[in-house]
């Protein structure tokens, strides 16, 4: 496994994104898994971050206002956009596996081979759907700055990933 991140820093039109940089770990999934979709439910579950649902990742720019967001992939290949309609886009295929900070917009911009992927949030949380929306970008940078730091890292658990990058910054 490898850890990468990706600052977006800047707010682009309505989309706020986040100080907090974008965790990818890549191959995750050990190769001779049977169930990647399970494997990962499994592995979200022991750190604290309670899968909720299995689907696409939207085609349109959306982020998360209330919430930080997991992302397993267990299938297939996309091309996903971050930060927003001008944003970075980066590959992501089966066995990978991104964390998004609240406030950070994503969207699949190709996908393919039956693309999918586990969703999953910290304890008690759930996802809102936010739009580029500049007229609400105010409103929405206030209910981002609630939303706590994660405790546990959702693949390393209590070492490394965000108990470095988020907590421990300088330390990364």
């Amino acid at each position: 496994m490898t850890i990468e991140t990706l600052n977006l820093n800047e707010a682009e039109g309505g989309v706020p994104n986040s100080p907090l940089p974008l965790v990818i770990y890549r191959n995750v999934i050990p190769p001779a898994t049977k169930d990647p979709a399970q494997w990962l439910e499994q592995r979200f579950a022991a750190h604290h971050w309670p899968p909720q649902w299995r689907y696409i990742i939207y085609p349109f720019t959306h982020f998360h206002a209330d919430t930080h967001e997991l992302l397993g992939v267990y299938a297939g290949q996309a091309q996903v956009q971050f930060g927003g309609e001008n944003g970075p886009v980066i590959p992501l295929t089966a066995g990978d596996v991104v964390l998004i900070p609240a406030g950070v917009g994503h969207k699949a911009v190709r996908s393919e081979n039956d693309f999918m992927v586990v969703g999953a949030y910290p304890p008690g949380m759930s996802a809102d759907l936010c739009r580029d929306d500049p007229a609400r970008l105010a409103a929405v940078r206030r209910r981002i700055a609630k939303v706590p730091l994660p405790a546990i890292d959702p693949i390393t658990g209590d070492r490394g990933g965000i108990t470095t990058l988020w907590h421990n910054p300088e330390q990364a």
